[in-house]
């Protein structure tokens, strides 16, 4: 007698993906009370949980607590390890090594034990690109690297960070597509592959001053962007009060 193969069964659950926080408690906080009030099954971080912001102990404290799971960003990545730094600008370079002086030992060491890439809910959660890059930006990827990363992903869904910007791609068949994603529900085609950037927590550059993240609801295959405001002055105060470039503080306004 044979048997039938057994094929695993996902359950469906709203997800939240946030990114980029960048060392930014105020905007954390406020985003994962809207992820409780909004009934969350499941947070994790797409990485870039430091840098620029002036509170990446207590940021890093929260996900353990919590325990969100996170990949590495080019940031935890860079922080320790010196060879992953001749990409950052002098400011950016600048704010990163203040950050590694308001870390502690036990922080670095975590950060440098996470993951390029996460699986979860049946999606694949990258800082960069799919499969595991953690460096490459989405808005820079042409029509031939995004059908490779398509198709050398087995998930259907991925969910980056990395460019602070709202944007996607989609394969259907062998045609590559961009679009922008709006504040609010949007659809996914759960007949096509898609990449899609939830834009950032703590350093948001799409001319929103509001935390943005993404809840994916695994059965409907709607991607709902929340931009949930939060007090932003007093991040800029701690910023300059621990000396890290006043270009980031700005950008936060």
């Amino acid at each position: 007698m044979s048997r039938a193969a057994k094929t695993a069964t996902i359950p469906a659950m709203l997800l939240a993906a946030i990114a980029d926080i960048h060392g930014n408690l105020e905007a954390l906080t406020a985003v994962l009370a809207d992820c409780k009030a909004c009934q969350a099954d499941l947070v994790v971080s797409l990485g870039d949980n430091i840098g620029y912001g002036p509170d990446p102990q207590a940021v890093l404290a929260v996900l353990a607590k919590r325990n969100i799971a996170s990949v590495r960003g080019n940031h935890e990545w860079a922080a320790v390890d010196p060879s992953r730094r001749g990409t950052f600008n002098p400011q950016a370079l600048e704010a990163l090594l203040r950050t590694r002086e308001l870390l502690g030992p036990h922080d670095l060491a975590r950060i440098a034990n996470y993951p390029t890439s996460l699986v979860a809910a049946g999606c694949r959660l990258v800082h960069g690109l799919p499969p595991n890059d953690t460096t490459a930006y989405l808005f820079e990827a042409g029509e031939t690297t995004l059908r490779r990363a398509f198709l050398r992903t087995p998930e259907p869904v991925s969910l980056v960070g990395h460019t602070h910007m709202l944007e996607g791609a989609t394969l259907r068949g062998r045609e590559v597509d961009r679009f922008e994603l709006d504040i609010g529900d949007n659809p996914l085609d759960p007949a096509a592959r898609h990449i899609v950037n939830v834009g950032a927590v703590g350093q948001p550059r799409d001319g929103d001053n509001r935390a943005k993240y993404g809840l994916f609801d695994t059965k409907t295959h709607v991607l709902t962007i929340r931009a949930v405001p939060y007090d932003i002055e007093a991040v800029i105060r701690k910023m300059a009060a621990r000396g890290l470039p006043m270009r980031y503080a700005e950008r936060l306004r």
